[in-house]
C-alpha cells in the first residue's frame, strides 16, 4: 500500500492497485480480530497480545500462548496518509470512503482510518491507541521483551515459564533463551527464541516514528514498564535507539557489549576499534552471534546513531520516512 501510493503520484494507474492493498489491510485486520470471542482470531484481549493460531483437522482452534515476536509484528503495519497525498489521488480517497460505508463493521476494531491526527494526518493500524498501550506494555518490560540491548524476539518470562504443547505422546516446549536455540524442535536451530535482532528493531523504530507522527505528543506510555515515567511514541524511539547502539559503545569499564568475552577485540589495540555487524545479539548482555558481518540490516545502526546524535530537544529526529519523501516527490511543501 505504501508503495502503490508512492507511485500513485507520478502515476495514477497505481490508485487501482493502491486501493486494492487498502480493502486488503482492512479485511487481514478484521479477521485477526473479530467482533465477539473466537478461539480463531489471533487477539487475546485478557493478555493484550496477539499469538498465532493452530488449527486442528477437526476445525476446532486454540491460541499458542507464547509471548513472540509474533505479537509485535501486527505493531509494524502502520502507515500515514497526509490530507495532501488524499487531494492528490482522487480515486484512491474515493474508493477508500466508498469501502468505509459498506464495510462499516470491518473498522470496529483497527484505528479508525477516517480520523484525523496531527495535522490532520490519518493513520492506518491494525492496533488502535488501547491495543497500541497494551501491546506496548508487554513490549517495554525489561521482564518481558525490552532488554539492555533492544527489543527481544522472545519475552524473558518463558524463562521462568517455559511454554508447552502436548500433542498425543509429543510434548513441545518454547523458553526463553538469549543466545543459540538448545533444542532441535520446532524446525531445528531456531535463533529466534530471546536474540535481538536487528530487522524487527528497525521496524518498531520506524512504526514509533509514524505512531508519533500521527498522535503527537499527547499519546505517551510507561517506559520502561514499572519506572513511572511516561513518554512519547518520539521519545521511547529514542530510548530504544539508545539501548540498540549500547551493543557496539564502550560501557564504563571500556568494553563493548558486542565482542562478550572476547580479549582480542576487547582489549587489542589493533583490534577492539574494528566493530563487526552480527547477525544477531544475546537477548541479555548485547555479545555478538552467528554471522559477524551482517551489514544489510545490522548496519543500521549507523543511522539510528546518526538520528540519536543530531536530537535538539530531547527526541531523536525523525528519519525520512516515506510521507516525508512523499511530499519532496510529489512537488508540494514537505510536512515542515
Amino acid at each position: 500500500l505504501t508503495m502503490a501510493l508512492e507511485l500513485s503520484l507520478t502515476n495514477p494507474i497505481y490508485e487501482e492497485m493502491a486501493s486494492k492493498f487498502y480493502e486488503h489491510f482492512v479485511y487481514i485486520a478484521a479477521a485477526m480480530d473479530r467482533i465477539g470471542l473466537h478461539d480463531d482470531e489471533m487477539w487475546d484481549e485478557e493478555d493484550g497480545f496477539f499469538y498465532d493460531v493452530l488449527r486442528f483437522p477437526n476445525g476446532a482452534s486454540m491460541r499458542l500462548k507464547v509471548r513472540s515476536m509474533v505479537g509485535l509484528v501486527p505493531f509494524f503495519a502502520t502507515a500515514i496518509v497526509t490530507p495532501k497525498m488524499l487531494e492528490l489521488l482522487p480515486s484512491f480517497r474515493e474508493r477508500m470512503k466508498q469501502f468505509n460505508r459498506q464495510h462499516p463493521e470491518l473498522l470496529a476494531h483497527i484505528n479508525k482510518p477516517t480520523y484525523p491526527g496531527v495535522e490532520g494526518r490519518f493513520l492506518l493500524s491494525i492496533a488502535g491507541p488501547d491495543k497500541i498501550s497494551r501491546i506496548l506494555r508487554r513490549m517495554l518490560d525489561e521482564e518481558e521483551f525490552f532488554g539492555p540491548y533492544g527489543v527481544r524476539s522472545l519475552s524473558k518470562y518463558h524463562r521462568d515459564h517455559p511454554y508447552t504443547l502436548s500433542l498425543g505422546r509429543d510434548v513441545y516446549r518454547v523458553a526463553y533463551e538469549p543466545a543459540e536455540s538448545t533444542t532441535a524442535l520446532f524446525g531445528g536451530n531456531s535463533n529466534w527464541r530471546g536474540p535481538v535482532w536487528f530487522p524487527v528493531n528497525a521496524m518498531i523504530i520506524f512504526s514509533l516514528a509514524k505512531l508519533h507522527a500521527y498522535f503527537g505528543d499527547n499519546f505517551r506510555v510507561e517506559c520502561p514498564v514499572g519506572s513511572g515515567r511516561m513518554m512519547t511514541m518520539a521519545e521511547v524511539k529514542q530510548e530504544l535507539t539508545r539501548r540498540l547502539a549500547a551493543i557496539f559503545l564502550r560501557d564504563e569499564n571500556g568494553k563493548r557489549p558486542l565482542y562478550g568475552g572476547t580479549k582480542k577485540f576487547q582489549d587489542d589495540p589493533h583490534w577492539r576499534d574494528l566493530v563487526l555487524f552480527y547477525e544477531y545479539f544475546h537477548g541479555d548482555n548485547g555479545a555478538g552471534l552467528g554471522a559477524s558481518h551482517q551489514t544489510g540490516w545490522t548496519g543500521l545502526i549507523s543511522r539510528f546513531l546518526q538520528m540519536y546524535e543530531s536530537s535538539t530537544d530531547g527526541h531523536a529526529t525523525v528519519m525520512l520516512d516515506y510521507v516525508e519523501l512523499l511530499t519532496q516527490y510529489a512537488g508540494f511543501p514537505d510536512a515542515e
